[in-house]
């Protein structure tokens, strides 16, 4: 069955402050941290006086308080069909039900559910098609939305680095809108919310979500939607901090992009997919991959319309756990350095090819979250002549390096280790390419090839080099960016904080300078092990002796090969018989110096 795409969009007016701020908030971290399927949230506000939005006096939370939540998010379903009804049950499920399944991502909406429990009721899906003209809805749901909606979040985009330029998605791909709006209000506004993927996904799935098509095209289509829409305020595109990575020193400005978009869509749409492949290393030139580029691509697509739109861009870097809300250490899927950090915890990782001097621009998810609902106020507030670009990172503020995150996350799985780990947590950075594949044969493909080999003697299915295999496709395509420097001006972000009051700073923090690092990712670690693979706490007793087990099984089969070397080797040759008694006299000799030389200095 075919995988299809259901991005939803849905307003929903909150009474109560409090609930306002754990419901914004936290929805929209769901939207920034999922992409593997249902509901991918993003929240903003809605004021019933969309003239009032000039008054420069109000605060970031007056303004959040006047203005009723807005939620953006995305759906996957398995096949098509009445994607209404499944879109209604998913989401049902997903915000209230009790399904155990569902449990860890239902705990992001505790709060919510707990001041309000039949706020779910509220929701009513639309159906659209976010490549389509017009978005496909419905000329009843595009008044409804045209009529209400005060804020555009858009954060709708592949994150496959390695997507193809050009592709025709299948005709069971669908994206819905979810209003959450009261059935009471006569005339209410909100905000609309595009949201899809965010941070750089380790899947290598063969889907047909194109670069191309949900990066560039899809912009187009939510703002020429914008533009109809007779109360907006603010247009919030998320980009990626990376969409000038073939810049060393990024600014918070729109760079020319390499192409213009037009001409590059209007030529795409008349080549075949062999002609797009052959042409796409070219295309990209100095950048990475079709993400970064494209992304580039959308900054433009969204600068165009500046004139008639007030418009903000929020810059990312790597996306991780949140830090400090809905609570520390909180994600629910593999994307970004998450996968990465199971994987050494399981000690299936065991080498990367990293700077271990390089900064490793990691930004909690709720940081993203604050400085883009901040970022939504300013720029309705104070409607910006141009369009407002955020650089989102922590490496020019608050640098930590890719060094320091293997000391703190191996010290971290070696307190707290993940059940059932393959081998103890044992990961070696090194930027050297020749160390790299040594270690990669050592500790990756002759462990994974004797593990096979077991499997096949036990008549199980071998599975471990297919494993390996795929993690190095995936680190592979991180080698990029985990080897290189970047430097990211973020005076505007300073600027955003500066016109905060001390309350707002406090509701919205997104002051990078407080961040505690190990502790961090500390968090980080046992997010990923409670709320990604679902591991009780009370179970790390056991998960203790199981690195125990395995590191007795090291020294017996280390062990053992030593004997095996002597027997074959050095037991048959009078040469390495000399050599290895001089070796071991040496040794010898230097424990008895060592140890006269502690007795005199005593």
């Amino acid at each position: 069955m075919l995988a299809s795409l259901t991005p939803l969009t849905s307003m929903y007016r909150l009474r109560s402050e409090s609930l306002r701020k754990a419901y914004s908030k936290h929805l929209l971290a769901d939207s920034l941290r999922r992409s593997d399927l249902e509901l991918l949230p993003s929240v903003s506000g809605c004021k019933t006086d969309p003239r009032s939005a000039s008054s420069h006096s109000v605060s970031c939370w007056g303004f959040q308080s006047r203005w009723a939540a807005v939620l953006s998010s995305a759906c996957q379903f398995r096949s098509a069909g009445n994607t209404r009804r499944q879109t209604e049950t998913r989401v049902q499920i997903i915000l209230s039900l009790p399904d155990w399944e569902l449990s860890r991502r239902r705990q992001l909406f505790d709060r919510v559910r707990e001041e309000n429990p039949d706020f779910h009721q509220k929701i009513v899906p639309i159906s659209s098609e976010l490549t389509q003209p017009g978005l496909s809805i419905s000329a009843a749901d595009v008044e409804r939305l045209t009529a209400c909606v005060n804020i555009v979040f858009h954060c709708a985009a592949t994150i496959r680095f390695d997507e193809p330029l050009n592709s025709k998605l299948s005709a069971n791909k669908h994206s819905e809108t979810l209003n959450f709006s009261s059935p009471t209000q006569s005339h209410s506004c909100s905000t609309f919310t595009s949201s899809t993927h965010l941070v750089p996904s380790l899947s290598l799935s063969l889907s047909c979500r194109h670069a191309l098509q949900l990066n560039v095209i899809a912009t187009q289509q939510l703002l020429s939607l914008a533009q109809q829409m007779h109360h907006l305020e603010a247009f919030i595109h998320i980009s990626t901090a990376y969409a000038n990575c073939n810049r060393k020193h990024i600014d918070e400005i729109i760079y020319p992009p390499p192409v213009a978009p037009k001409k590059l869509i209007e030529s795409v749409e008349w080549m075949d997919d062999g002609i797009v492949r052959d042409i796409t290393p070219r295309l990209i030139g100095d950048r990475p991959n079709t993400y970064t580029y494209t992304k580039a691509l959308a900054e433009c697509v969204v600068q165009q319309e500046q004139d008639k739109l007030n418009i903000g861009i929020i810059r990312p870097s790597i996306v991780g756990a949140s830090w400090q809300e809905p609570f520390p250490g909180w994600i629910d899927n593999f994307n970004g350095p998450s996968g990465v950090f199971i994987a050494a915890g399981k000690g299936i990782l065991r080498t990367m090819r990293a700077n271990n001097d390089a900064v490793a621009d990691l930004i909690p998810v709720d940081v993203v979250i604050n400085l883009t609902l901040a970022a939504g106020w300013y720029t309705a507030v104070h409607r910006p002549k141009t369009a407002l670009v955020y650089n989102c990172t922590t490496g020019n503020i608050n640098p930590f390096h890719w060094g320091e995150i293997e000391h703190h996350v191996m010290s971290s799985f070696k307190r707290n280790p993940l059940e059932q780990a393959f081998r103890r947590p044992n990961a070696n950075i090194t930027s050297n390419y020749l160390i790299n594949q040594y270690w990669i044969l050592v500790s990756h493909k002759i462990p994974a090839f004797i593990y096979d080999l077991f499997l096949r003697l036990c008549g199980q299915k071998p599975q471990m080099m297919r494993i390996f295999n795929r993690l190095h496709k995936a680190i592979h395509l991180l080698e990029y960016f985990s080897n290189q420097d970047w430097e990211w001006n973020s005076e505007n972000m300073s600027m955003l904080m500066g016109q905060l009051t001390p309350e707002d700073r406090k509701t919205f923090n997104f002051d990078v300078r407080q961040l505690n690092w190990p502790e961090y990712i500390e968090n980080y670690c046992i997010g990923t092990k409670k709320y990604v693979l679902n591991e009780d706490m009370s179970d790390i007793p056991a998960a203790r002796q199981h690195l125990r087990k395995l590191r007795n099984i090291r020294y017996t089969f280390n062990t053992l090969l030593v004997v095996f070397i002597w027997r074959v080797f050095i037991a048959r040759s009078q040469m390495a018989r000399n050599i290895w008694y001089f070796v071991v006299s040496l040794c010898f000799k230097f424990l008895s110096y060592f140890r006269a030389s502690s007795t005199l200095t005593n």
